[in-house]
């Protein structure tokens, strides 16, 4: 057995995570009990007595009772039954604590998987503890655990600290960091009387204080009611007892100290924790456990003074996931492209503009100036209103912040800015040509397309060093194209608020004119999609993964295969999480298209959705009509008629930018996909897709030879750990607190968003978090935490839409409202608060959604 002060946390392997902690903070100076450690060699031995090794390797529902059983029935080898009775002499009572390989640590902490015995007397019944450790590795939660976090059971092992226990008047947990609000620096402090087990078992409501961490100040106090105590009994073991206690059970004198050796700790490991503490009978302090806190999210790094705000490029672009190496390189080139059109072109393009950072593999943008300007405190609301409504009201209320106070007052460098882009684009001109010449515009924004397939052509003799060359001018190059389209897509919205001003009907009143536009290239792709179902021949029973697999291979009725192809060559360029050079895209694993194609084909008895476009231009063109109609003189009415058919031109294009960024990124792909089939060839990575786990240096250095294989592990590992994270806040702050959990709660019942779509529809509730293999039955209300083109063949068979993110412009609510579902866009928390199969009643004109199954 190894002492604390012999352990360290590059042995984790050696004694699992809770005991490399405790080392880690013995070597500190920090006050934790003495104690010792029962290394994973000795578990090693108990699991090969037990057999454990086979069952492992046999596996099945029941793994874990066999597993379980095995080492329960399994005497504690001599050897460690030896060097565990010599360690307990005289240490007394003492704590018998699981330490496994995967605990306590910086992705998961498994906290609570592995079974703790307190308050063990005699080396007989630390033996006992010690083998029931080893078997609460194989507790069914345990496995269920180390299943959802991608932890192989065979790799896993348990060491089992024994350490002197401490006698507690008061004991409890404590985060260094506000673990709601995610405020980095302000510890949270719950404590009972008695021993620490009480609050962590949740038996009792405990006291809870937060201080500030570096002063020790209390800044909050919370008593809780502590009718119940854990205390341990004089021969072994512990009891739950009534508690009396009033008032408070630490005093502001020991909050503050608790807060300082938290600080103190955290500083040590160089990032937040959970810690176990307890309080004796003396008085004194003592730290019984460290974990990190892997729940906050981390907070971007910039480098800048005072506090900053960053909003989530993720969340804007409905893709909650973390993007891979490669994919945010070209978006940091593509930033780079934009600073440079505005005036601001960043010191090294591959950086990317200096509002942008990455942070948990996703990309936020800087807002701190805007929130800091009086330009930027009159446009940025107005702006995210549109797409973004719910982070317009969180950052409308940091405004309230003193150290958000406004210090750039003057408008002249954000007119620069757009008197520059203006020119850039040529805006005059080009909204000239679209209010005298519609038809010369539109040609213009479909020219694009063609502009785009030359910038994209690669000579297939172009070396792996040309190709990279050629992947950074185009991505270089794609915002001033993509912007270019800007004048022509403003004309239609600018428009319809013209209408609005000269009829006299508000906008709110005039949602109708939008729907069913032209000229979108989302919706023109899933009624294209809708048409080639009903082109092809029924898959039958088969699974959509022998279709795909045959489709690969060409193996389906000619008819079908063409077909599918022809869709393929105009829409292959598309797919979930798209604005991610490194995903997949439609062509490269046609499953999902498969799978929407198969929920199509059993679709019947519905009115077809192009016939439910076409009359939602009919409903649209009527809607005009009526607001022209509305409007007193001929002039004015002839305005307003100019004005909304201009509306119905353009619109549509406000999806043609990205959809062209889209088509640069899927060719792009492709190009260094040859760059990882060459480097696959010298060796340097195992398959081709790795080199979207690198970035474009990386790549370029790579052309030199070495061996990446290993680095491309690593990332694809914590890629993996980062898809799993449940939570990405939509804006944070550099001190790490996420506005949106200091928002006031809703009331009770209350489901409210902002209204996308018009209409009311009532029916059952299908929650979506990933597009991929869903199935909608028609009419059922699609619940969602955000969406992209990706997702928008569900749109056809929905009855509404319940979407976390967005505004009345995000691009959810733009195709919900030319599909004429009603949607409300901006309800937080939709996602925990319905359930698959609850009754909603979804108004899209109100923003309301009423959910009568829990009502």
């Amino acid at each position: 057995m190894l002492e604390f002060s012999d352990v360290h946390a590059t042995m984790l392997a050696e004694v699992g995570g809770k005991a490399a902690n405790l080392g880690e903070l013995t070597r500190a100076g920090l006050p934790v009990p003495p104690g010792r450690v029962l290394t994973t060699d000795a578990y090693r031995q108990a699991a090969d007595a037990a057999g454990l090794p086979g069952i492992i390797a046999a596996g099945g529902p029941d793994l874990a009772e066999r597993a379980r059983r095995a080492l329960l029935a399994t005497p504690v080898p001599e050897s460690v039954a030896q060097e565990v009775q010599t360690a307990c002499a005289g240490m007394g009572p003492v704590a018998v604590r699981s330490s496994a390989t995967a605990e306590d640590l910086p992705f998961a902490s498994f906290a609570g998987q592995q079974d703790t015995f307190l308050n063990v007397v005699g080396a007989q019944e630390v033996l006992a503890a010690v083998r029931r450790c080893w078997a609460s590795l194989w507790t069914d939660r345990a496995v269920a655990y180390r299943d959802s976090h991608g932890v192989g059971h065979g790799a896993v092992r348990i060491a089992v600290v024994v350490q002197t226990m401490v006698d507690a008047s008061v004991a409890g947990v404590m985060f260094t960091a506000n673990p709601i609000t995610g405020r980095r620096g302000e510890a949270v402090i719950d404590a009972a009387p008695g021993l620490g087990e009480a609050v962590v078992s949740g038996a009792v409501n405990p006291d809870r204080f937060v201080a500030d961490a570096r002063t020790g100040r209390v800044r909050e106090r919370h008593a809780g009611d502590k009718h119940l105590a854990v205390r341990a009994l004089p021969g072994g073991g512990t009891e739950l007892v009534e508690n009396a206690s009033d008032g408070l059970c630490l005093t502001d004198a020991q909050v503050g100290e608790l807060a300082r050796l938290g600080a103190r700790a955290e500083a040590h490991f160089g990032a937040p924790q959970d810690i176990e503490w307890a309080l004796d009978g003396a008085g004194r302090l003592w730290l019984t456990q460290a974990r990190p806190i892997t729940t906050l999210f981390p907070v971007p790094e910039t480098g800048r003074d005072g506090l900053r705000v960053h909003f989530s490029f993720n969340v804007a672009q409905g893709v909650l996931g973390p993007i891979t190496p490669m994919g945010l390189a070209a978006i940091k080139l593509v930033s780079s492209g934009a600073a440079r059109l505005v005036g601001y072109p960043p010191a090294d393009p591959l950086e990317g503009a200096p509002p942008i950072s990455v942070s948990g593999q996703r990309v936020w943008i800087d807002l701190t100036t805007a929130v800091r300007s009086r330009a930027g405190r009159a446009l940025l609301p107005k702006l995210l209103d549109i797409g973004e409504a719910r982070t317009s009201a969180l950052l409308g209320g940091l405004t309230e912040d003193p150290r958000l106070s406004v210090v750039h007052r003057s408008r002249r460098p954000l007119l620069r800015a757009v008197a520059r882009l203006a020119r850039t684009v040529h805006a005059p001109r080009r909204l000239w040509t679209a209010l005298t010449r519609p038809e010369r515009a539109l040609e213009f924004s479909r020219g694009l397309g063609a502009e785009i397939d030359r910038r994209l052509e690669v000579p297939e003799t172009a070396t792996p060093l040309q190709r990279l060359d050629h992947a950074e001018r185009t991505l270089a190059g794609a915002f001033p194209l993509m912007i270019s389209l800007l004048p022509v897509g403003a004309a239609g919205y600018g428009m319809f608020a013209l209408a609005s001003r000269v009829s006299g009907v508000p906008l709110a009143d005039m949602q109708d004119v939008l729907r069913a536009l032209p000229n979108n290239p989302t919706t023109e792709m899933d009624l294209a999609l809708w048409r080639l179902a009903s082109r092809i021949e029924p898959f039958g029973d088969r699974p959509v993964a022998e279709v795909a697999r045959a489709y690969a291979a060409g193996e389906l009725p000619q008819a079908t295969q063409d077909a599918i192809s022809g869709f393929m060559r105009m829409y292959g360029h598309r797919g979930v999480a798209e604005i991610d050079l490194g995903v997949p895209r439609w062509s490269d694993d046609p499953a999902h298209i498969i799978g929407v194609l198969a929920n199509y084909l059993r679709m019947d008895d519905r009115l077809a959705p192009d016939a439910v476009f076409a009359k939602g231009a009919e409903d649209a063109r009527a809607a005009a009509a009526r607001v022209a109609a509305a409007t007193r003189g001929p002039v004015r009415r002839a305005v307003v008629r100019l004005a909304l058919d201009r509306t119905r031109r353009f619109a549509g294009l406000r999806e043609l930018p990205k959809s062209h960024l889209v088509r640069i990124l899927a060719g792009i792909r492709r190009s260094l996909r040859i760059v990882g089939e060459h480097l696959v060839a010298t060796g340097v990575l195992a398959e081709a897709e790795d080199v979207y786990f690198l970035d474009l240096r990386e790549a370029r250095k790579a052309l030199g030879g070495g061996d990446l294989r290993a680095l491309v592990a690593e990332r694809k590992a914590v890629h993996a750990r980062e898809s799993r994270r449940r939570h990405v806040p939509r804006v944070l702050l550099s001190d790490g607190t996420e506005p949106e959990a200091l928002a006031a709660p809703p009331a009770d019942g209350a489901i409210t968003g902002t209204p996308a779509s018009a209409g009311t529809v009532t029916g059952p509730a299908r929650v979506v978090t990933d597009p991929i293999g869903a199935h909608l039955e028609p009419g059922e209300i699609l619940v969602c935490p955000s969406t992209d083109p990706g997702w928008t063949p569900l749109f056809l068979t929905a009855g509404g839409l319940v979407m976390e993110m967005g505004g009345p412009m995000s691009h959810g609510a733009v195709v919900a409202r030319e599909y004429g579902i009603p949607a409300v866009v901006g309800v937080a928390h939709a996602i925990a608060r319905v359930t698959t199969g609850d009754i909603l009643v979804v108004d899209g004109a109100s923003g309301t959604v009423q959910n009568t199954t829990r009502a």
